[in-house]
Parts: structure tokens; sequence; C-alpha cells
């Protein structure tokens, strides 16, 4: 079980790094490709209509392109939480499909006895029930 838990965090290390570097490259790139243009639209704009236009437009510019960084940053942070979530549901799923719960189970069984076990059992149930309504009812953004 740990395993796994070991393995995913590796997995996610792993491409963290990957995509953080080719991120580094893309950013250096695309400055330099970035104060190229922004020199190239500042001389036309300062030739053809003077400096404080020139200025202005080039404060446009840059307004515009920290508009689209921001937006790109929310919508990319928006979509990370909801593959978390979905992650972290699947694991809670996974987990009792897991041979080594169900043998605990079996031995549970064995040792406290079926008769013993069944009101023990009811009344988990009823709790994890409600737990998992509870956090179904949270998720959907419900008052109660």
């Amino acid at each position: 079980m740990f395993q796994r838990a070991i393995d995913d965090l590796k997995e996610s290390a792993g491409n963290t790094v990957r995509l953080a570097s080719v991120a580094a490259v893309a950013v250096v790139a695309g400055s330099i490709t970035m104060v190229f243009l922004c020199a190239a639209a500042f001389v036309f704009v300062l030739q053809n209509y003077g400096l404080i236009e020139a200025c202005l437009a080039g404060a446009a510019i840059f307004f515009l392109i920290a508009v689209i960084a921001v937006a790109i940053y929310a919508i990319r942070r928006n979509a990370m939480k909801k593959r978390a979530a979905q992650k972290t549901r699947a694991t809670a799923q996974n987990f009792l499909a897991d041979p080594m719960v169900v043998a605990a189970g079996l031995q549970l069984a064995r040792t406290v006895g079926i008769k013993k076990l069944i009101p023990i059992l009811a009344i988990g149930g009823l709790a994890l029930g409600l737990l998992a309504g509870r956090r179904d009812r949270d998720e959907t953004g419900a008052d109660t």
C-alpha cells in the first residue's frame, strides 16, 4: 500500500522536474522573442506617433501579456485541483480492493465472531455513508 504512494510520489516528482525544465527553456526563448517584438513595436510606434505613444503601447503589450499569464495560471491551478480530487477518490475506492485489507477483515471476523461483528459493521457502514454524503455535499458547495 505504501509502495504505491511512494511510486506515485516519485513519478510526480519526475514529471514536475521534466515539466519545469521544459518550461524554463520555453520562458527563456519566449522572453527573448518578446524583447525583440517589443523593441520592433516600440521603434515602429516611435517613428510614426512619438515617444509617449510608444511608451503607452509598450505598457499595453506587457499588461496584456500579464493578464494572459494570470488567466492561464488560474485555469491550470483549477485543473490540477480537480485531478488531485479525482485521484484521491480513486485511491479511497481502491483501498477496499486491496487483498491485505480483505485478509485483515476476514481475520477480524474469525477472531471476534460474525455475530458480534454484524452490529459493529452496521454502525461503521452508517458512519461511512454519512461521511461520504457529507463530503459530496462539501464538494458541490451546498450549505446545510
